[in-house]
């Protein structure tokens, strides 16, 4: 059986570990380079970016994360997660880490602040009935590169992308109860 590793340093892993188990993955909690070295693909959850960028880099998985995502294995990231593995991100802090696993470029905070929060039913590539959205101080996807695939928008935005290994989400999917996406990516 694949072990999947969700990064658990800050954010919601916790939801991102229970609903994947309850879809029958083997679920590691992530917060060291040995963790990391030991699972098959990972979810980077949502949380606060600039916190999450600070904690890998005192934590020592800075190197080990890039290695991973160069791999080839699958990988989720979900709000934060999603600016954690774009190529650039606006709104950022100057050392904030951003490793460009997907080509797209990420603006922080891009639906606005905390108040600005929403959910909303989306169309899904794939999915045969509308996916709950819950966006938390959502990100916004300004730029998709070539060979990204749009899975999802929002207002015009993509919200869900891919290439290859790669999906990201700008919203919580660990938050609708659904579990279509994380099956989804149990199926990369």
């Amino acid at each position: 059986m694949e072990k999947v590793g969700v990064l658990a340093l800050q954010g919601a892993f916790g939801l991102h570990a229970r609903m994947l188990s309850g879809l029958g993955a083997s679920v590691i909690e992530i917060r060291t380079p040995d963790q990391l070295a030991d699972v098959d693909r990972l979810v980077l959850p949502g949380g606060e970016s600039t916190t999450m960028s600070m904690m890998a880099e005192r934590s020592g998985l800075i190197e080990p994360l890039t290695e991973f995502f160069e791999s080839g294995r699958p990988v989720f990231g979900t709000c934060a997660g999603a600016i954690f593995l774009s190529t650039d991100v606006q709104d950022g802090r100057p050392d904030q880490h951003c490793f460009g696993a997907i080509d797209i470029s990420t603006r922080r905070n891009g639906f606005g602040r905390q108040i600005d929060s929403f959910e909303i039913d989306i169309e899904v590539s794939g999915l045969d009935a509308p996916f709950h959205a819950v966006c938390i101080r959502a990100p916004v996807i300004d730029r998709v590169g070539p060979g990204v695939e749009v899975l999802a928008s929002i207002d015009g935005h993509a919200a869900l992308v891919r290439d290859g290994g790669i999906m990201v989400s700008i919203f919580h999917p660990e938050l609708a109860g659904d579990a279509r996406l994380h099956e989804l990516f149990l199926d990369l």
